[in-house]
């Protein structure tokens, strides 16, 4: 009987120390939440709020894998899987950002079409 009583206070003690652990988080992700809508009203370049963005975005989503999918608990294989998206869109985004410099030259660089309404020159 002994042996149930204090197996049973183990659980209950592992289950609070759980409970614990998601508010923890819970509460980071708030901070972070918070820190973010801050980050948007810096005076700073929009480049750089974007970077800011990205970064506690990428924070929050770690937190969220790690603890509340529980990867912080898996086999290093099934981490290795699934930060394997993680690099696949990081790349593809720096193998696209030439294109959408080039893009962007090519709006920026056209000739203004003529209106219909002005006249012509040779008239």
């Amino acid at each position: 009987m002994a042996t149930q009583s204090a197996a049973s206070s183990h659980l209950a003690e592992q289950a609070a120390q759980e409970e614990r652990r998601y508010l923890q988080v819970f509460l980071w992700l708030a901070v972070l939440t918070a820190v973010e809508i801050g980050v948007i009203y810096l005076p700073l370049p929009h480049v750089e709020i974007a970077a800011m963005l990205v970064v506690l975005a990428a924070t929050k989503a770690s937190l969220v894998a790690l603890f509340y999918m529980h990867l912080a608990y898996e086999k290093r294989t099934l981490a290795y899987i699934a930060l394997t998206p993680l690099v696949l869109c990081v790349f593809l985004l720096f193998m696209l950002t030439p294109d959408l410099g080039a893009f962007t030259r090519l709006l920026t660089h056209r000739a203004p079409a003529a209106s219909s309404g002005e006249a012509h020159p040779s008239e």
